[in-house]
């Protein structure tokens, strides 16, 4: 029932696929436990956020390697602060579901902090300022706010020269050039390439509208590579995606398979940037540029404040540590060629080098 409600209020593939997840390792803890999950109280909810944040990520076989070992240990490295706040989120919504619906617990195990329970959220809101997120629940893990992180040219310039297909050279210039979502710019259709304007047409993750993007010549080049070498070998029609496997039998190319690509590009040239970088390279890129207005770039990202667009005029970290350095080194140079001024009539220059501590006495 909660998935048929999720599908009803029009909630895209990959936010089910995402609640599903977090069900399934809370429904797997309550198993070990073997406790029902209309029965869980709020001290399981507590152990559970405990195990997330202890226990750590289990491995999993490949599934290409099935009788490789895997699933039953630990992998030692916790679950992020992002994921264990989803988590908590998806939970105490599940359960909210089930209370309005008579069908779950009398009470949420994943309840809301104490100290709003018992006040109205944005009580003392200042007119004059953005509203804040004051519904935290209890269990939810503070996220700490990272600056993104863009991949300097050079070593983006190794990571593209590690990429060993024309096809993934292209997705990663689009990538680079446009700024989209790596499953938006799996979205692309053949019919969705127009080089004579250079744009492309993508599925935005969140409104699922239709937007055209502009991208770079080089972009297109890598591709037309790309479609030339794959010519008669994968099905055409201006409703077929645009990427494609290049393993036979060929398959709409999945963003596993993009991220995977990446990653060992990246290893190749040891980096350890993600795919998920090179949108945010993107938009340093854009944001950079003092002829290309921030509301241009808003859109182009697809963003729907203007204040999430902001972060990227924060410096990068590469970028300040240089600037400082460079600083510093000026300094240095400044003291060498200092003067020192001669010393006033009636006063010794030995006497003020001591007082100074430009010599000893």
């Amino acid at each position: 029932m909660f998935f048929y409600d999720l599908q009803a209020r029009g909630r895209a593939t990959s936010t089910c696929r995402s609640y599903g997840m977090d069900l399934l390792r809370w429904f797997r803890f309550l198993w070990a436990i073997e406790v029902p999950w209309q029965r869980a109280t709020r001290n399981e909810a507590r152990d559970f956020c405990r195990w997330m944040l202890i226990a750590g990520k289990p491995t999993r076989s490949h599934w290409r390697q099935p009788d490789r070992p895997g699933g039953g240990t630990s992998t030692g490295e916790a679950y992020a602060p992002s994921v264990r706040a989803h988590c908590e989120t998806v939970l105490r919504t599940f359960y909210d579901f089930h209370l309005e619906a008579g069908t779950g617990p009398i009470i949420n195990p994943f309840p809301l902090d104490r100290q709003r329970r018992g006040g109205r959220a944005h009580a003392h809101h200042n007119p004059m300022d953005s509203y804040r997120n004051e519904r935290a629940g209890l269990y939810r893990p503070r996220v700490p706010t990272r600056v993104p992180r863009s991949v300097p040219d050079a070593e983006f310039n190794e990571i593209f020269a590690k990429l060993s297909s024309n096809r993934d050279r292209a997705l990663v210039a689009f990538y680079v050039s446009t700024g989209a979502r790596a499953s938006e710019l799996l979205s692309v259709t053949q019919g969705g390439v127009d080089p004579g304007r250079q744009l492309i047409t993508v599925i935005r993750k969140g409104s699922r509208e239709l937007q055209e993007l502009p991208a770079s010549s080089d972009a297109f080049v890598w591709l037309r590579l790309y479609q030339a070498e794959m010519d008669g070998l994968i099905p055409t029609g201006r409703r077929q995606p645009l990427w494609w496997t290049l393993r036979r039998p060929v398959r709409p190319l999945t963003y596993h398979a993009v991220h995977r690509m990446f990653e060992r590009a990246g290893q190749a040239a040891g980096s350890a940037a993600t795919l998920h970088a090179l949108r945010h390279t993107a938009a340093y890129r854009m944001a950079e540029d003092p002829d290309l207005p921030l509301t241009d770039v808003q859109l182009v990202l697809g963003h729907a404040l203007l204040t999430t667009t902001q972060i990227y005029l924060t410096p990068g970290k590469e970028e300040v540590i240089r600037r400082v350095l460079a600083h510093h080194a000026e300094q240095v140079r400044q003291a060498a060629e200092r003067k020192i001024p001669p010393p006033a009539p009636g006063y010794r220059p030995e006497t003020l080098d001591v007082l100074f501590g430009r010599q000893a006495p």
